[in-house]
Order: structure tokens, then sequence, then C-alpha cells
């Protein structure tokens, strides 16, 4: 999977930070459960999520603050492909399929 250079950033910035990784680890397991584990209504739940973070986090971080050299208001980027591996990596194990009946 290929990610953008906001999102790479972003999960760079929770490699560095533990807390802020926990803290995205729960909220990916807490999507994923309210969704019923319909895994593309968590991920679009979780890039709205992880925008607005963008946003807070930009003026803090100097890593995402150095993504918006222009200044001024942060163009919208999709960050789907970062909410669609938090699922993936954090996210409940899926259910196992059953077995087909062996007939023979």
């Amino acid at each position: 999977m290929s990610l953008n250079r906001y999102e790479q950033s972003l999960f760079d910035y929770w490699e560095r930070q533990p807390d802020e990784r926990r803290h995205w680890q729960a909220k990916t397991m807490d999507a994923a459960k309210a969704r019923s584990g319909i895994v593309g209504e968590a991920a679009r739940s979780l890039e709205r999520q992880l925008w607005e973070y963008f946003v807070e986090r930009s003026g803090q971080v100097p890593a995402l603050r150095d993504l918006n050299r222009g200044g001024g208001a942060i163009p919208r980027v999709s960050l789907q492909n970062l909410a669609e591996l938090m699922l993936r990596l954090w996210g409940p194990l899926p259910k196992p399929k059953r077995p087909n009946d062996a007939r023979g």
C-alpha cells in the first residue's frame, strides 16, 4: 500500500510518539467495532478524524507543519490509504472462513 507524504508523515510521527500511536490504535478498534466490520465505512470515519487531527497537530509538530510550505490554510488531502492501513494493522482480526464440507 502506498501512502502519500501527508499519510507517511503522520505514520512516522506515531513511530516516534508511542502514546499517540496507542491512541490511534484504540480509535481504530473503536471505529471497526462501531461499523460492525464494514471496512469501507470504518475507513471513511477514520479518514475524517485523521484529517481533523492532522490539521490540529500540524500547528505543533514541525514535521507536519513543513508539509504546508505555502503557509495559510492546509489544502485538503485524502488520508484514506492511511485509514485503510490502520484497519489492516490494528483492526480486529477477520473471522476465519468456515471450511467447505468435504464430500466425496
